[in-house]
C-alpha cells in the first residue's frame, strides 16, 4: 500500500515535496489538520520516524504548526503559503532551465518554446 519513492533522493524530502505540493495546488487548505504521524506513515508505506521528520522538517519551513494534543495543521499564513507557491515554482523552473541549457538551448530559444507550449501552438 506504500507509494513509490525515487532511490536518488531521501524520502523525507520525497513526502516533504508532496505535501507541499498539494498545498500549492490547494488540496490541502489553510487550518487543515494533516494525518496523524501513524496514520500518515500507514498511508506513505513508512517508518512512523520518517513521517515525524517530515512534519518537523514542514514545522522548520513553517509551512505547517503541531498544537499538542491536537495534531498537525497547515499553517493559515497567506504569506508564508504564497512564498511557498512562489519557491516552489522558482525551484522547478530553474531545475528546467539548468536541464535546457546543459542541451544548448539558449535563454531566447527557451523562452520562445515555452511561450509556444503555453499558447498551445506547434513546434517550431
Amino acid at each position: 500500500m506504500g507509494d513509490d519513492f525515487h532511490p536518488a533522493q531521501p524520502i523525507y524530502l520525497q513526502l516533504v515535496d508532496r505535501i507541499c505540493r498539494e498545498i500549492v495546488r490547494g488540496d490541502r487548505k489553510p487550518g487543515d489538520r494533516l494525518p496523524s504521524v501513524r496514520d500518515m506513515a500507514v498511508q506513505a508505506g513508512v517508518n512512523p520516524n520518517t513521517v515525524q521528520r517530515v512534519y518537523t522538517e514542514l514545522e522548520r519551513m513553517q509551512v505547517v504548526l503541531t498544537r499538542r494534543g491536537q495534531g498537525t495543521f497547515v499553517t493559515e499564513d497567506a504569506e508564508r503559503l504564497r512564498a511557498l507557491r512562489e519557491d516552489l515554482m522558482h525551484e522547478r523552473i530553474e531545475a528546467f532551465v539548468r536541464d535546457m541549457a546543459e542541451m544548448g538551448f539558449t535563454g531566447d530559444e527557451i523562452v520562445r518554446g515555452v511561450q509556444a507550449f503555453v499558447e498551445g501552438g506547434t513546434r517550431e
